[in-house]
């Protein structure tokens, strides 16, 4: 089985926004046409935290200073093992990017994003989210794009 590391970065202004990226631009592309965090796959030897600097830096323009891991996703998906480092940040330098090779840049105020074309799962740690928990740990299974479960902390989740 193979294994996947990669990193995933909601930055939040203090109007209320978070920072998504609508995946439009590739067509082979697992979120086509989904809105999701900024972020991308560890490469040899990096560390998440080296990992998400990097990727907010090249897909956005931003240098973070201030962020933090909210939590641990673990994604099970046709069979194919990730693990997801998520990561919100309230600080950064630079100009951001107007353009973005993944998709469309847009600021969203968190009481719409669960309104956008979503994975199942994003809605769930996107509550976690607004619940202000510290840290946690999802594992969500998908068969052919549909979440068949979920477990937050070890417990399943009813469906």
């Amino acid at each position: 089985m193979k294994i996947n590391c990669d990193t995933l970065c909601y930055l939040e202004n203090d109007r209320g926004e978070y920072l998504m990226l609508h995946r439009v631009k590739k067509e082979k592309d697992i979120n086509k046409d989904k809105w999701i965090g900024v972020g991308g796959g560890c490469e040899a030897g990096e560390s998440p935290e080296e990992c998400i600097c990097r990727e907010v830096r090249e897909e956005t323009g931003l240098t973070l200073t201030d962020y933090r891991l909210r939590g641990l996703l673990t994604f099970l998906i046709d069979g194919e093992l990730e693990y997801s480092f998520l990561y919100t940040a309230t600080g950064w330098t630079g100009e951001m990017r107007t353009d973005c090779d993944e998709g469309v840049l847009e600021w969203v105020s968190k009481d719409r994003v669960r309104d956008l074309p979503l994975w199942e799962g994003d809605k769930l740690f996107f509550r976690l989210l607004e619940e202000g928990r510290p840290f946690f740990s999802l594992k969500l299974t998908y068969e052919r794009d549909v979440l068949t479960a979920a477990h937050l902390d070890g417990v399943e989740l009813a469906m």
